[in-house]
């Protein structure tokens, strides 16, 4: 199997999971950046707990899926956001103003686009969930 972008791979199994209404699943192949975007996922309550598990190989997250993504996705290709063009990408993106979050990868790491906006720092978008 050739994965080409596993964190589209990743939400696209807990978007799958979360329609069948299971109460967890495992992604696979794990990295940082998976970690990172799940972190943010897991601060806005989108998902539960999720551990890492070494298989000795590229490892795996065990996530509880608690119910309330509606949808998520990789935002591709990978644009390019400053500070102040979030609203546009949220009409874009999201289904109404307050609803969901945007994740971006900023130069002080991986945050929704709420968190940014209160920065004041831009970035580069990876994903939506709400």
């Amino acid at each position: 199997m050739v994965v080409i972008d596993n964190l589209a791979n990743a939400l696209s199994t807990i978007m799958n999971n979360e329609m069948r209404g299971k109460k967890e699943c495992v992604v696979y192949p794990a990295s940082k950046f998976i970690a990172q975007v799940l972190r943010v996922m897991q601060k806005y309550g989108y998902i539960g707990e999720f551990e890492y598990i070494d298989d000795g190989r590229a490892g795996k997250f065990r996530i509880q899926l608690l119910g309330r993504i509606n949808k998520c996705g990789v935002i591709k290709p990978r644009f390019p956001v400053k500070k102040d063009d979030f609203v546009e990408w949220e009409k874009k993106f999201l289904p109404s103003r307050d609803i969901g979050i945007l994740i971006v990868s900023t130069s002080k790491g991986v945050m929704s686009h709420i968190e940014a906006k209160e920065m004041g720092i831009g970035g580069v978008l990876v994903a939506y969930v709400y």
